[in-house]
């Protein structure tokens, strides 16, 4: 059943970027941050909304994993972009210590930080119960914990966070699955869905959450952002080339050996069963591939499906200039 909201065209609504910080073959975290800095300072250029990087651990190809650190480090070399996470996942940390980097993050710059926040580790159990140690929650108590931030931000808390009370950070609840979309809907937040990997569920948490929103002092009707993976290139052979590479990554992640992002190859097919080719699929769905006029009709069907009110692009790719580029093809496709 389709979703019951206006119809809008890719050129009225902002596009944003999801960074992921990958660690390249033979590469470094380093070289990661440098070419994470380039991204921004471009797509700011572009006119971008948004740059968000996201919490990941004890994975070989992102180099993430300290999201606040990485945030500001972009923003001290942009001006103008939003920059933010995509997201922080609560329950690996104190809400306390998230409103002390958060409303430390938005006095250094102001107007500018975004806290996106997630209630899945962004890593396996393992690494879950390393970092969150005797306090180790599932994330049941995420509605709790978010409750506490805010109280820490609104100066509500039993202590002080400070920097952080009084801050205006807007704070979204991300999500793959209908949790967070339902959360969202009820306390009149805005809402990001992980449809780059999460395909599937994008529909229905996106129709829950429009669905069921309450409106709150901050927003009086819903603001859905998505996430999508979309690699362009001047020709779809060059684009289907350049999207083997984060095929290899999810691929790897299914085999449960993660790794560093890894070059394109020719012969994709040859390298796993017809089992992984068709999860693989299915995993990557959404994903948005091809010359500039293909990406543009895609990109304009998927907006029609999901009638989201922003998108956000997440193209992992294993050269640096071809990731740029690509984004690049994708503001002109979107008029920016």
């Amino acid at each position: 059943m389709p979703i019951n909201r206006p119809t809008k065209s890719i050129n009225d609504i902002p596009f944003s970027v999801l960074d992921l910080a990958s660690i390249v073959q033979g590469g470094t975290p380093s070289q990661s941050f440098q070419h994470s800095i380039e991204l921004a300072q471009l797509t700011e250029k572009l006119g971008y909304k948004r740059y968000w990087v996201a919490e990941h651990h004890n994975m070989p190809g992102i180099a993430s994993s300290a999201t606040s650190v990485v945030i500001g480090h972009v923003a001290a070399h942009t001006s103008t972009i939003r920059v933010g996470s995509g997201g922080i996942m609560l329950p690996n940390h104190s809400p306390l210590v998230i409103a002390e980097q958060f409303g430390t993050l938005e006095a250094m710059f102001p107007g500018r930080i975004d806290l996106g926040l997630g209630r899945a580790p962004g890593t396996d159990q393992r690494t879950a119960h390393a970092l969150r140690g005797a306090n180790y929650t599932s994330g049941d108590d995420f509605p709790e914990q978010l409750e506490q931030l805010q109280a820490y931000f609104e100066g509500s808390g039993p202590v002080r966070a400070i920097p952080g009370e009084g801050a205006n950070i807007p704070i979204w609840l991300l999500g793959s699955s209908g949790f967070s979309a339902r959360l969202s809907a009820q306390l009149g937040m805005p809402f990001a869905f992980a449809s780059h990997f999460s395909p599937e569920n994008t529909l229905p948490a996106l129709e829950l959450y429009y669905e069921n929103f309450q409106p709150s002092n901050d927003y009086k009707e819903p603001y859905a952002m998505v996430a999508v993976n979309i690699i362009a290139a001047d020709t779809d052979e060059e684009a289907e080339l350049l999207a083997t590479s984060i095929k290899q990554s999810f691929l790897n992640m299914m085999r449960n050996t993660p790794s560093q992002l890894q070059p394109p190859v020719k012969n994709l097919d040859e390298l796993m069963s017809p089992y992984e080719k068709a999860v693989l699929e299915k995993q990557l769905g959404s994903t948005i591939i091809g010359s500039p006029s293909n990406v543009k009709k895609k990109l304009q069907s998927f907006l029609d499906e999901t009638k989201a009110d922003e998108i956000m692009v997440s193209t992992m790719v294993y050269d640096h200039n071809a990731r740029l580029y690509s984004h690049q093809l994708v503001a002109e496709i979107v008029g920016k």
